[in-house]
Formats: C-alpha cells, sequence, structure tokens
C-alpha cells in the first residue's frame, strides 16, 4: 500500500468504527436523558424572561448569557429544548408548580426560594451594581438612607431597599419601568443584574445614567438588617422544580465543567463581564449553602486556583 493512500475496505472500516463511536454516544445521552426527569422524554422546557444580556428568545433561538450556557449543558445531557415566555414572577412560579423543567435569567439563590424548589450550582455570581441617575455617588448602604430606590418585583433587593432608613422603595413589573422612572429622575438609584445595566447603557446612551457598584455592607450592618445580604455579591442558579433532583445535578455537573474548561470564562465575556468579578465567589457564600441545599463540605465553583 502507498503511503498516505488508504485502501477501501480499510475506509470502510473506518467508517464503520465512527458509525458505532457516534452511535455509542447518541445511545449514552439518549439513556442519561431518560433517567433525567423532564416533564416530556428527551425535552427541556425552558421559561424565560425577556432579559437580555441573560435571556431572550430571538427569532425562535434562545439567546444571552444564561441561554448559552444552557444550550451547551443541553447538548451535552442529549436535551432538546422548548422555551416559554412570561414574566419574572411567572418564571419562579412555572418551576413550583412544575409546569417548566427549568428557568433561567439572573435569579439569585435564596433560602426562601430554595424551600420550593432547587437550585443548582451556580452558572456566575453577581457583584452589587447599580444603575444611578445624573452624577451622584453613593458608595455605601449608608448614602442610600432618603433616597428613592427602586428594582423589579421579586427581585431580591426589592427586600433590602425597603430596610434602608427614610428611603422610598419603589417595586417595577420590569426593567425597562426601572430605567424610564431612573431617565426621568423619578428614581435615584435602581438595583438590577450588573450585565443588563451596562448592557442597556450601551443600547441607551440617551438615559444618561451610570453603572456603580456599591461597597457591600458590614457583616454588623447585616445583622442590624438581615435583608442587608442582599446588597452583597450574591449566587445565581438555574431554578428547577423539586421533583427533578436528578437533572438539578446532570446541570450542576455540566456548569461545574465549564468552569473548568475555560468555556464559561468565554461565554461571560463574549456578554461583557469579568470571569474574574463573575466566575469567582465572595468567601461567605459557601456558609449560606452548607447543610442547606448542598452538603456540609460543598464548596461554589470557580476559576480562581
Amino acid at each position: 500500500m502507498n503511503k498516505g493512500v488508504l485502501s477501501q475496505s480499510f475506509k470502510g472500516g473506518v467508517a464503520a468504527l465512527l458509525g458505532i463511536g457516534i452511535g455509542l454516544v447518541a445511545a449514552s445521552q439518549a439513556a442519561l436523558a431518560e433517567d433525567l426527569e423532564t416533564l416530556k422524554p428527551g425535552v427541556l422546557q425552558v421559561t424565560i424572561q425577556p432579559y437580555m444580556p441573560y435571556t431572550a428568545l430571538k427569532d425562535e433561538k434562545l439567546v444571552g448569557l444564561d441561554s448559552d450556557i444552557l444550550a451547551a449543558v443541553a447538548d451535552k445531557l442529549g436535551l432538546e429544548m422548548e422555551v416559554s415566555v412570561t414574566d419574572f414572577p411567572g418564571m419562579l412560579a412555572s418551576v413550583q408548580s412544575r409546569r417548566a423543567d427549568i428557568t433561567i435569567g439572573g435569579i439569585a439563590w435564596s433560602d426562601a426560594r430554595q424551600k420550593v424548589g432547587l437550585f443548582t450550582d451556580p452558572p456566575y455570581y453577581s457583584p452589587p451594581a447599580m444603575a444611578v441617575h445624573g452624577s451622584a455617588d453613593y458608595p455605601d448602604v449608608k448614602s442610600l438612607e432618603g433616597k428613592e430606590l427602586g428594582t423589579v418585583t421579586g427581585y431580591v433587593w426589592a427586600k433590602s431597599i425597603a430596610q434602608v432608613p427614610n428611603a422610598v422603595p419603589h417595586t417595577y413589573p420590569t426593567a425597562d419601568s426601572v430605567f424610564q422612572d431612573l431617565s426621568s429622575g423619578r428614581l435615584d438609584v435602581g438595583f438590577l443584574d450588573p450585565l443588563l445595566i451596562i448592557y442597556q447603557q450601551k443600547e441607551r446612551p440617551d438615559m444618561k445614567f451610570q453603572v456603580k457598584y456599591l461597597t457591600p455592607p458590614s457583616a454588623e450592618e447585616v445583622k442590624a438588617h438581615p435583608d442587608y445580604q442582599y446588597f452583597q455579591p450574591y449566587m445565581t442558579g438555574f431554578y428547577l422544580p423539586k421533583e427533578a433532583p436528578n437533572l438539578a445535578k446532570a446541570v450542576s455537573d455540566q456548569i461545574d465543567a465549564m468552569y473548568k474548561d475555560g468555556s464559561l470564562a468565554a461565554l461571560v465575556t463574549k456578554w461583557g463581564g469579568d470571569p474574574k468579578q463573575f466566575l469567582v465567589p465572595s468567601p461567605e457564600m459557601a456558609a449560606q449553602r452548607r447543610g442547606v441545599d448542598r452538603p456540609a463540605d460543598w464548596s461554589p465553583p470557580s476559576i480562581a486556583p
């Protein structure tokens, strides 16, 4: 046989072996999918709210950071995705009543939510960002006292802003409503997810608000005002029904692998985030979930060595 030339029989054998390998991978994915507690076999029913740059449905395709992460996970698990769109309270309710398999989009882990649903390991962490009207500066929680503060109904910051002394808290049905009142000056500060604020500033420079980061409250401040904990960096998670522990673990395993192989850092960068800010947990995060919805020795995933 000449060097570099494959005989027909050898080429046929290689093709057969490749076919067998592909078939084994497909069969393995199908078997895995059957063990996952999806409402439809082989299908992951996803519910979202339009919340760029985290989630949106454009031309029947999921786009955004969370969407890209989930698409990579679903592909590894051999699951097709079906997507429905609602608002934030509807997202949570659809999972808690098991009308959807999973919901995504900057969802903060909280003890109350984990009691009625399952959280994956954090696909990323969220630093305490603010959208600030005009040129004012609010470096810490004390500087927020007496100000007009806003967030979206159902977001964890709704509890935090309600505890700021003499502040006037406002909750809105959508993030767009928060931005509109910031632009008009009816709000001093809006608390929203950091990538959303960065994205909106780029899309609508005419709204003339600043992106600022709040210095997290001290342990003493959190002790005096427990809901100030949501002014600290927080863990996000994909949220699933209580009846789907195998699915939740399988998704967490894939998320953890994406921290290790660099693909998660690449996606965070793609959508405007700094991996060092979004993929490194703060020291207190492990304690929040240990013995609650994670084992006593659990450590949050991280890109840090």
